[in-house]
């Protein structure tokens, strides 16, 4: 339980990566541990969609820049992608998908690989090119995209951990 507990704890936001690829196994792993993120009624209503090739990436890097307004890669040059998309027919799916999503980042700062949430996958996945993309993936109409999880390994220093703020927690009282 201390590894866990500290795995939770030390977990930062990787912007640099390395051109190495995930070992296959290590995605697995990773990828099966986003898998078991509790969803609202055990509906299991996300999808994972990984993406490896650099083509694939640019693209949807791309796409994400311009919801953003920049051409800068918010990507971060990380070589796997795992787009997270949920189904909208059930209450629970923004939920759902970003307990994936924490689950995908968790899993893999405890088996050495880095990570960082991006968002706007909504928003790239509504445009036509993203409806595109999903159709090639054969994900139907009513689901969104709710995040993108980059993964790779760094190559750079992470930032260290912010002091946590005095009032982040408040207990209710009894009287």
């Amino acid at each position: 339980m201390k590894a866990t507990l500290d795995d939770l704890k030390t977990r930062r936001s990787c912007r640099a990566y390395l051109p190495r690829q995930v070992e296959k196994e290590t995605l697995e792993a990773i990828l099966d541990a986003g898998t078991y993120a509790p969803t609202g009624m055990g509906r299991m209503s996300p999808k994972l969609v990984v993406v490896q090739d650099a083509e694939t990436i640019h693209a949807i890097s791309r796409m994400n820049a311009a919801v953003m307004g920049t051409e800068n890669d918010p990507f971060y040059g990380a070589p796997t992608v795992v787009i997270v998309f949920a189904d909208s027919a059930i209450p629970t799916h923004v939920e759902d998908g970003s307990l994936v999503m924490g689950n995908l980042m968790n899993a893999a700062h405890a088996l050495g690989v880095d990570s960082c949430w991006i968002h706007r996958a909504k928003q790239v996945f509504q445009t036509e090119e993203g409806r595109a993309l999903m159709n090639k993936w054969g994900l139907g109409e009513n689901y969104v995209g709710i995040g993108n999880c980059i993964l790779g390994y760094r190559a750079a220093e992470l930032n260290p951990p912010k002091e946590r703020k005095a009032d982040y927690i408040v207990w209710a009282s009894d009287a």
